[in-house]
């Protein structure tokens, strides 16, 4: 008898819809309606919501700012994450298990914790503000409140420890005798690493790439926090139209943007992969 252990996929799959679907449309669903005053949705069905976002530049920016900033944040916990994760796949003391079960612990701590303590880093009286004036590297203190920086480092804080995770995970899996047949062969440790180690760990790269970049889009705390009201993304501009304005019909149609933009990055994303490891197939062929 065959066991069919794809049906154990089945029931989370369905409570993960019904809590993360049905709540989705909710909001897509208020997008469709005309938004009146005073947090009154009206009966006609209409599209005017997502013609008021679509063409108003100011609306067009904080996208692209949610974008830009998701990108620039992905990116650099990447550079940071992967080195990490390969240095604790590598060991084979026991401290590897100790580094591992900290950046598990460090990313349970809640993002609020995290961006006070980057407020307390960063702060104009602050050890490293007064160390780098004492060094003579700055004339006044620098601070990240209310710039897109400051909120790339918040991103960062609060994504890097799933990113070290899963490149951990990754990186596990390569078996550590195809870097010394690599290095018998001839290949330094930067050529081994570009082309043996990369290659396989591209899927589990690109794969966390997309994970911290949703994570990135979807963040409020750190954007708003860090932002310190200057820097609007689109999670803030939504926190503010349904819980400040009480447009909810907007604030939904602001929602389903986000959530499309977001679906659609990843399938492009996806297909790009898919079509990249197709080539790369017909290549070895």
């Amino acid at each position: 008898m065959t066991l069919r252990w794809g049906l154990l996929l089945v029931p989370p799959f369905v409570v993960v819809f019904l809590l993360t679907g049905l709540s989705q449309w909710a909001f897509v669903e208020s997008s469709l309606y005309e938004q009146r005053s005073c947090g009154q949705i009206g009966d006609t069905l209409t599209l005017d919501n997502y013609a008021r976002f679509l063409g108003d530049p100011f609306y067009l920016r904080i996208l692209w700012i949610t974008v830009k900033v998701s990108a620039v944040a992905t990116l650099f916990t990447l550079l940071l994450a992967y080195p990490l994760a390969y240095s604790i796949a590598r060991m084979q003391s026991r401290w590897a298990s100790v580094l591992i079960a900290g950046v598990v612990v460090a990313t349970f701590v809640t993002i609020v914790i995290k961006v006070f303590g980057i407020q307390i880093i960063f702060a104009a009286n602050g050890s490293l503000n007064q160390t780098l004036m004492g060094l003579g590297l700055l004339d006044r203190p620098y601070t990240i409140i209310g710039t897109q920086e400051g909120v790339v480092i918040g991103l960062m804080h609060f994504t890097i420890g799933f990113g070290v995770l899963v490149l951990y995970s990754v990186i596990q899996t390569i078996p550590r005798s195809y870097e010394f047949a690599a290095m018998i062969h001839g290949a330094g440790v930067f050529r081994t690493f570009w082309r043996v180690v990369l290659p396989l760990s591209m899927p589990g790269l690109i794969a966390a790439a997309l994970m911290i970049f949703n994570m990135c889009m979807g963040a409020f705390t750190s954007a708003a926090l860090l932002g310190g009201g200057r820097v609007l993304t689109l999670p803030v501009l939504i926190q503010r139209s349904v819980m400040m304005e009480t447009k909810f019909a907007f604030g939904g149609a602001l929602s389903a943007i986000l959530l499309i933009f977001v679906i659609a990055i990843n399938l492009i994303s996806i297909a790009i992969l898919a079509r990249m490891q197709t080539g790369r197939t017909k290549v070895l062929a």
